[in-house]
């Protein structure tokens, strides 16, 4: 399912939201629909050869402490 990262033109956060269908996002810090959608990189996981998982991203964080890969998840 597509989780998406939005940024909030009003309050100034940044959050990740899961949309399905037509479902239209809002802030859920101050409830406003004024916010856009962010450019996030994609990630995903695998199994290599032995069962073990890889997690692999498209893109790499700008935050030096944030290991997620996303800086909407650290807050920064």
């Amino acid at each position: 399912m597509p989780i998406y990262e939005f940024h909030c033109n009003r309050c100034n956060k940044d959050f990740e939201m899961l949309i399905i269908g037509s479902d239209k996002p809002s802030c859920p810090v101050c409830k406003t629909d004024d916010i856009h959608k962010l450019m996030s990189a994609c990630g995903f996981t695998s199994k290599g050869e032995q069962g073990q998982t890889t997690r692999a991203s498209a893109g790499q964080s700008s935050c030096a402490g944030c290991s997620a890969g996303s800086c909407a998840s650290c807050g920064h």
